[in-house]
């Protein structure tokens, strides 16, 4: 598996997580969904490629406002459960940031 295709994996995770335990959606909402989709489109887009840092350690900031304060907030929330709900892809995102310092 590609680097940002295990960045996919665990964005889409996280605002899984989110939606279904923050916000009690079944499925993801429409602005979830919508925050997905572009997270996706802007690291198919990303100018480091495979050589991408975890996107909190990035010196480019590719989101635009309204998008990087919603990140942000499902961020804040899902990064802390994830080691309960999903431990080795937590583990594994916590390790490469680690290693990019």
């Amino acid at each position: 598996m590609s680097r940002i295709d295990d960045e996919r994996r665990t964005v889409r995770l996280m605002i899984r997580l989110y939606c279904r335990r923050k916000e009690g959606n079944c499925r993801l909402c429409g602005g979830c969904r919508a925050l997905a989709e572009y997270a996706e489109e802007r690291l198919s887009r990303c100018r480091f490629g495979e050589r991408k840092p975890t996107c909190r350690l990035c010196k480019v900031h590719c989101y635009r406002t309204d998008m990087r304060l919603k990140m942000k907030e499902v961020m804040r929330y899902s990064g802390p459960r994830m080691i309960f709900y999903h431990p080795v892809i937590a583990m594994r995102h916590l390790v490469r940031e680690m290693l990019k310092r």
